[in-house]
């Protein structure tokens, strides 16, 4: 595609976020669309938001699992930018109106106190480059109308990239086995689901974070010291709703804890 027409999609996405609306599925507007050009409409929305005051803070991994790769047509994950404008807190909680068609998953962020540049990495490095863990709840939303998404059309939307929650609970990843260590998620005090690290990427959210730095590496890109990077989804999307609460705990690294407010503008 040329640099016009990606131009012209990475706009009309960062509008549809500005605004909350949907778009229809970009795949089906441009059937000859790459990853590649995806990535690149990612590149320009995403600046967009940086031209509008907001910074980079941390990457999301996506498509973590071989349930959600198949559904995807891929055979492995795709990334997204975190901005400070997606920093929600557990005692404020996510307000609604100001997503499109939310949906939320529980997973495990990485804090890093190192750089990690590949590639060349392997899991030992992303452990003694990561400066604690936390139980977050990432909020995934999608400009695309109804979700109907492949590969293409969640990667341009910057991994479906909505906001997130990070737990007060801090852990050390050299102290917690992050493959073995279970989660519970709960929905309004009700059990909703169960899963495991190892649910992450073919064994652990470790390999997600290798992965992510080594595919970036590949790019010339390293992941900084200090940024977030959520390794992705330990559990299904969880439809949400004004005043909802989720809650998730994951063995010995702590609990995280979010309301909703808001009515949803789906």
């Amino acid at each position: 595609m040329d640099q016009t027409t990606i131009a012209r999609h990475g706009e009309a996405l960062f509008a549809a976020w500005r605004e909350r609306y949907v778009l229809p599925a970009l795949r089906e507007v441009e059937p000859s669309m790459s990853i590649a050009d995806a990535y690149a409409m990612q590149q320009r929305f995403v600046g967009l938001r940086l031209q509008a005051g907001e910074t980079i803070i941390g990457k999301k991994i996506g498509a973590v699992s071989k349930p959600i790769q198949d559904f995807l047509g891929v055979f492995e994950p795709d990334f997204g930018q975190l901005t400070s404008g997606m920093v929600c807190s557990q005692s404020a909680g996510v307000n609604l109106d100001e997503l499109i068609q939310p949906m939320a998953e529980a997973e495990l962020a990485f804090v890093l106190k190192d750089d990690l540049m590949g590639p060349g990495i392997i899991n030992s490095d992303v452990i003694r480059a990561t400066a604690y863990v936390v139980p977050c709840f990432e909020i995934v939303d999608s400009r695309i109308r109804a979700w109907n998404i492949k590969i293409q059309d969640t990667v341009a939307d910057n991994a479906s990239g909505g906001v997130f929650v990070l737990s007060d609970d801090k852990a050390d990843p050299r102290k917690v086995d992050l493959a073995l260590a279970g989660m519970v998620l709960y929905k309004n005090g009700e059990l909703h689901c169960t899963s495991v690290g190892a649910s992450v990427q073919g064994g652990s959210p470790v390999n997600a974070v290798t992965w992510l730095a080594n595919t970036l590496g590949r790019l010339g890109l390293p992941l900084k010291a200090g940024e977030v990077i959520l390794s992705g989804a330990q559990s299904h999307l969880v439809e949400i709703a004004d005043g909802d609460e989720l809650s998730c705990i994951m063995g010995g690294m702590g609990s995280c804890r979010v309301r909703f407010h808001g009515r949803s503008a789906v």
